[in-house]
């Protein structure tokens, strides 16, 4: 994986000048060796403004892009909330609970001092990320600031992002037409292309001396069973190389790039293949590909990546689970109705390393149905990686602007169960608790689109914690039975 930010984390301890100041020093000390490596320790503590100065040029010179400010005792409201002002990257609060010390000379009310802290950080309109309890031992501590790396990691990905559309958006297709307005909400960058440009550039790789090398690497991943088209590889392999050097040349001020890309009708019979394969191999690599122009969508995957360290994708809610195959396949065997099931779908852009051994570069069914002749041999159409999704655990997602312009999401944890799904496409069977009520409202009441960007681990609880950082207030999620939404029937 890459186009992903490494975090290196730093811990600046504050203390107020009522307070012993080596109570500080001692708990910080303490969280750094439980810690072990990988956490700087910034030999200032902090009591009054020019400490703090002081103490971000320290981390700042030690290459910190995220700090943990810790309040060792009751804390300088005015110099430790100054460390969130002043820090370019995101914050992290904690404290210090009392048993290190007596509780006359060793007590040092940091609990106390989180509530001023609070306070000041919302009088001055600071975004900083507070854990559910922020008070603990050093071993509690260091299992904060653990927690803490993905969600940095995420922030300062969206922060640095840019997403490179090739449109328009197509007409009709609501899963893709949002303000961009929440993206520079969120401080991330767009630069929209038409699908001319692309071809322009395409062709421009033509004869690109890269190309076998990308043909062989192709050719080893998919293997002999899944390299169905091998004369087919040339021109995806021309169409990845497109895609990377456009992301590299357009980069611009922004560290790290993902893609919205239209990618029907007009693209597969101009460019002479579907670019669903190729998309699949950037998502693996840490650049998702989102399919027919979703900004959102796009977005969306990134942020799983960023959280995962691992490759993601972007599925259709597609459709239910036929009662046939829930009663052969399901039922008995694992602990979901039928209405907790459906399928995820989509043409061909899951990568292959989610995917069961026998994925295969196939055909476009819909698309060779609408674009080539009834009867004839799939041509432009092919470029699709089909197979079942193989079993694992999910969490299904999106973040999302709304017709109004305000962003909105929702978060719900699952997994793709090992069941043949009898279809095409690449298309697994999933199942998240409750689902048919979360389907109903949230996904309907809330008018979210069909795209579900898809993790493939459960991560639920820090994607919460980052769409609660970016001042996302409706995060939903899949409420357990007797949990009802507000919109829900209670005599139903």
């Amino acid at each position: 994986m890459f186009n992903i930010p490494e975090v290196k984390t730093g811990i600046i301890a504050v203390s107020r000048d009522c307070f012993p100041i080596a109570l500080s020093t001692s708990r910080r000390q303490a969280i750094v060796k439980a810690y072990g490596d990988g956490l700087y320790e910034c030999p200032i503590t902090v009591e009054n403004e020019k400490d703090a100065l002081a103490a971000l040029e320290d981390v700042k010179k030690a290459g910190c892009n995220a700090l943990v400010v810790f309040l060792g005792n009751f804390g300088p409201e005015t110099p430790e909330t100054l460390l969130c002002e002043k820090f370019d990257g995101p914050v992290m609060y904690i404290a210090a609970a009392e048993g290190d010390g007596d509780l006359i000379n060793g007590r040092g009310d940091a609990y106390c001092g989180m509530l001023n802290c609070s306070y000041n950080l919302g009088m001055r309109h600071l975004r900083a990320y507070i854990p559910e309890y922020p008070v603990g031992t050093a071993d509690e501590c260091a299992a904060m600031i653990r927690e803490f790396l993905p969600i940095a990691r995420a922030i300062i990905g969206v922060q640095n992002l840019k997403i490179i559309t090739f449109g328009p958006r197509p007409q009709d297709f609501f899963a893709c037409n949002a303000p961009i307005k929440g993206l520079y909400e969120l401080g991330v960058e767009i630069e929209e292309n038409s699908e001319l440009d692309l071809l322009v550039s395409y062709k421009a790789h033509a004869n690109d001396p890269r190309i076998e090398a990308v043909c062989a690497d192709m050719a080893e991943e998919l293997g002999q069973c899944g390299n169905c088209y091998p004369k087919l590889l040339h021109r995806m392999a021309q169409f990845e190389l497109t895609l990377l050097d456009w992301a590299e040349n357009h980069k611009g001020a922004r560290q790290f790039v993902c893609f919205a890309d239209k990618c029907w009708p007009a693209f597969p019979e101009q460019f002479g293949f579907e670019p669903c394969y190729v998309n699949s191999r950037l998502a693996a690599r840490g650049i998702p590909v989102a399919c027919e122009v979703d900004i959102y969508g796009a977005l969306s995957e990134y942020i799983g990546s960023l959280i995962t360290e691992d490759a993601v994708t972007l599925l259709d809610i597609n459709n239910s689970v036929p009662k046939y195959l829930y009663d052969e396949d399901i039922a008995g065997k694992f602990d979901y109705r039928l209405t907790d099931t459906f399928m995820g779908f989509h043409c061909g852009n899951t990568p292959a390393c989610k995917m069961c051994a026998d994925r295969a570069v196939k055909y476009q069914l819909i698309q060779h149905r609408l674009l080539e002749p009834a009867g004839s041999e799939p041509d432009f159409t092919r470029g699709t990686l089909e197979g079942d999704i193989a079993a694992s655990p999910i969490t299904f997602f999106r973040l999302q602007c709304d017709s109004e312009g305000t962003l909105r999401s929702y978060i719900a944890q699952g997994e793709v169960l090992p069941v043949k799904t009898r279809s095409f496409g690449g298309i697994g069977v999933f199942a998240i608790p409750e689902m048919g009520r979360f389907y109903r409202h949230v996904l309907i009441q809330k008018r979210y689109p069909h795209h579900g960007a898809v993790a493939f681990a459960h991560c639920g609880k820090t994607l919460f914690e980052v769409f609660k950082y970016f001042g996302i207030t409706d995060i939903a999620y899949n409420q357990p039975r007797g949990v009802l939404y507000p919109s829900e029937n209670p005599m139903a």
